[in-house]
């Protein structure tokens, strides 16, 4: 039994004494270290770890939460007191949907139970080897000014409840995110996945600096609409705010969300799923549900959202292991999105450009631009998807299957659902790329991507 099992039942020990309450616990062992680098130099290493122990109980039809970080017998006992006094103060609560019964952790392809196959080297990483990454980025970049992080992050998990039921997993993760600049012109790389032995800083700092190298001059362009080819990094964005406000459960009963289950809401060539944890993520839930795989669209069709219990309840549904620790507030979210080129994929051809995973789509732009990245995205409306944003780290103009020169960054207006949607996706680039959300515990994973349009609302002078 880990450390994080056994706190949680003897949580579970404690409110077992009161008469009818039920109980759910969830301790989480976080440990994560960051490498950060600027001007070229390592100037900061940074470790945390901390043991969070969350506490939903279920008394007299009232539900209230409590949580601490102080585990000795005496925090946990004032956890569960004060977790008991919010309950006879709360409302009553007629959407509780009860607890998980006790159901085992599936298996994943090698056999081994999921949770149980993280990578040690990448959850003991020392300060030397996140070292090593920066130092071959910063190489790699041939004298341009650079910028980042490497972080290594291992994560421990338990799940108890007063229905029996008791799952335990482990989770590692690398990840590096760095920039290049030239005379103001940035570029960006960056990756993750389930091993730090995987993350290559010279390929990534290599990649950074040909964007800056490429960014010089821009021009100005208008408002408009454009062809447009996304490169992984900007794909990663429309990814992560599908996975918040598009197919989360909570959106969606209560009727906020664009999802119309069973509807052609995307191009044929679109297929979305919610991948396994595999060594990357916890297999189970804050309510200690399993993950598995989940189709979200299958080609172009929307077939699912993610659930946790309360919103599978009134949806009708099954929880499909998306409970969080805020999912009263936020809902259910997805944590490992994967956006895979469906049997409807056009064929492309090859061109110059300066990710080579985007190179086989500009050879079919007549007019549009090529996009590094989004930052700063808002959703304006859930029921349509439309965001508004800004681009960065590298712009161009593509004319005629050529790059013909940077663009200042631009801002737009635009329904992600839209953009994807019947016809709109023109072809996709080679392979996928995994792109780390800023704080590790969610990742996505996709190609470039060819639009037909892409609503551009203002530039540099407005």
């Amino acid at each position: 039994m880990s450390a994080e099992l056994d706190l949680a039942t003897r949580v579970v020990a404690a409110v077992r004494q009161l008469p009818g309450a039920e109980a759910e616990v969830w301790v989480l062992h976080t440990a994560q270290a960051l490498t950060r680098f600027a001007n070229s130099a390592i100037h900061q290493n940074v470790a945390d770890a901390s043991t969070t122990v969350r506490l939903r109980l279920h008394l007299d039809g009232r539900t209230s939460t409590g949580s601490t970080t102080v585990t000795t017998p005496d925090g946990l006992r004032a956890m569960v007191d004060r977790t008991v006094a919010a309950a006879r103060l709360t409302p009553r609560d007629p959407g509780w949907a009860g607890l998980t019964p006790p159901t085992a952790l599936p298996a994943g392809p090698d056999g081994i139970t999921l949770g149980c196959g993280y990578d040690t080297a990448t959850a003991q990483a020392s300060p030397a080897e996140r070292a090593v990454r920066v130092r071959d980025f910063v190489r790699a970049a041939g004298g341009l000014e650079t910028a980042g992080y490497c972080r290594t992050t291992y994560r421990s998990a338990a799940f108890a409840n007063s229905a029996g039921h008791a799952v335990e997993g482990r989770a590692a993760e690398a990840a590096m995110d760095g920039i290049a600049r030239l005379d103001g012109a940035d570029g960006v790389a960056r990756t993750a996945g389930g091993r730090i032995a995987d993350v290559d800083g010279a390929a990534l700092g290599e990649r950074a600096a040909a964007k800056a190298r490429a960014g010089g001059a821009p021009v100005e362009l208008p408002p408009g609409r454009y062809e447009v080819v996304l490169e992984p990094a900007a794909v990663a964005d429309v990814l992560q705010q599908l996975a918040y406000v598009g197919f989360n459960g909570k959106v969606y009963t209560e009727r906020q969300s664009f999802a119309e289950p069973g509807a052609q809401q995307f191009d044929l060539s679109v297929t979305i799923t919610e991948e396994p944890p595999g060594e990357l993520g916890l297999p189970f839930d804050a309510e200690g549900t399993p993950r598995g795989p989940l189709t979200l669209v299958e080609d172009g069709v929307t077939r699912g959202l993610t659930h946790d219990r309360r919103t599978a309840a009134e949806a009708g549904h099954a929880p499909t292991g998306h409970a969080t620790p805020g999912a009263r507030s936020f809902g259910p979210i997805a944590t490992h999105l994967r956006l895979a080129p469906g049997p409807g994929s056009p064929p492309v051809d090859a061109g110059p450009v300066v990710d080579p995973s985007a190179a086989p789509l500009l050879g079919r732009v007549e007019r549009g631009l090529l996009v590094s990245d989004f930052w700063y995205t808002r959703v304006l409306d859930t029921k349509n998807m439309s965001i508004t944003g800004l681009t960065r780290n590298g712009v161009w103009l593509v004319e005629d299957g050529e790059v013909t020169a940077a663009v200042g960054n631009l801002r737009f207006t635009q329904s992600y659902t839209q953009a994807l949607g019947p016809g709109q996706v023109l072809g996709y680039g080679t392979g996928t790329s995994v792109q780390p959300e800023r704080w590790a515990g969610s990742w996505y994973e996709a190609p470039a991507v060819h639009l037909r349009s892409w609503n551009v609302t203002g530039n540099a002078s407005g």
